[in-house]
């Protein structure tokens, strides 16, 4: 009986969930490298091909023989294999690896009536209260009930609207934010 319960409260759950903002909960897989990210690229045996180097707003990385290969959107083992087969016109039984040095480019905005509007980088988890927090905090006209969260996507933005004083009061409806999302306070 006790079982009936919890699908009773699961499928009560999942019919409220689109009232409520989106719960960002982190994609499982490995890091994707972004634009502005430093990489190391390290070819076993061959240091004059071996760089770190940023990935540039075009998202791609140069390196000797190869030229510009595209780096960002991939993880490090998806480069490192794409480099290898790169390289094995030119080397014997290349073995590549490919480390992220620093990460820059996972950021949100947060714009509006904040104290310090700005962009912020994203270090580990992030949710819409910490980064209105790394703002300075709500200005003093600001409207609580209707920060706006904007969120690209594939098919254009999304826009959910928050209640700061909701979000204080229930942890558990707190957004947690991707890179490239944007938190107005009008």
């Amino acid at each position: 009986m006790g079982r009936f319960r919890w699908v009773g409260l699961a499928i009560v759950v999942a019919g409220c969930a689109t009232a409520r903002p989106p719960q960002m909960i982190e994609a499982e897989g490995a890091y994707r490298i972004g634009r502005e990210d430093v990489i190391e690229v390290s070819v076993f045996q061959a240091p004059d091909l071996s760089r770190t180097v940023p990935v540039r707003p075009d998202g791609k990385i140069s390196l000797p023989l190869l030229g510009d290969v595209e780096a960002a959107g991939l993880t490090a083992a998806d480069l490192a294999e794409s480099l290898r087969g790169k390289f094995e016109g030119l080397l014997q039984t290349p073995r590549v690896t490919v480390i992220v040095h620093e990460v820059n480019a996972a950021r949100v905005y947060v714009i509006g009536e904040v104290v310090h509007p700005g962009a912020f980088p994203i270090r580990g988890r992030l949710d819409a209260i910490q980064a209105l927090a790394l703002a300075g905090g709500l200005g003093d006209f600001a409207s609580r009930s209707r920060i706006l969260l904007i969120r690209k996507g594939a098919d254009g933005d999304t826009r959910y609207v928050l209640d700061y004083d909701d979000l204080v009061e229930n942890a558990s409806s707190v957004p947690r934010l991707q890179p490239g999302d944007t938190l107005y306070v009008p």
